[in-house]
């Protein structure tokens, strides 16, 4: 059987792949076989770890704005964990004008 000229497609492939293990060492850079596993094993980790991370920084905030007040407040948790970061007597002023009100 005489040997087909392949086109492009495959080698454009094997590129795109190549492209994203562009940081990786030794075989997982050089070999196309362990190229494709290790991206796609990339793939799957940071799919799965973009969730994990907005648990991991919600807990975070959480935790900043239990450490910087121990009272109740009704406000978005991102705003207060930064102002607990930055500026922990701003914090203090924003409770002290939302009891006033209240």
């Amino acid at each position: 059987m005489t040997r087909v000229p392949r086109g492009y497609i495959a080698r454009r492939r094997r590129t795109k792949m190549r492209s994203f293990a562009s940081n990786f060492r030794g075989a997982h850079l050089r070999l196309n076989r362990m190229i494709t596993q290790q991206v796609r094993r990339a793939f799957v980790s940071s799919h799965r770890d973009r969730g994990r991370q907005k648990r991991d920084f919600r807990r975070l905030w959480i935790t900043r704005i239990n450490a910087a007040t121990r009272k109740e407040l009704i406000l978005n948790r991102k705003m207060l964990a930064q102002v607990a970061v930055s500026n922990p007597n701003n914090l203090y002023t924003i409770s002290n004008k939302i009891r006033t009100i209240n």
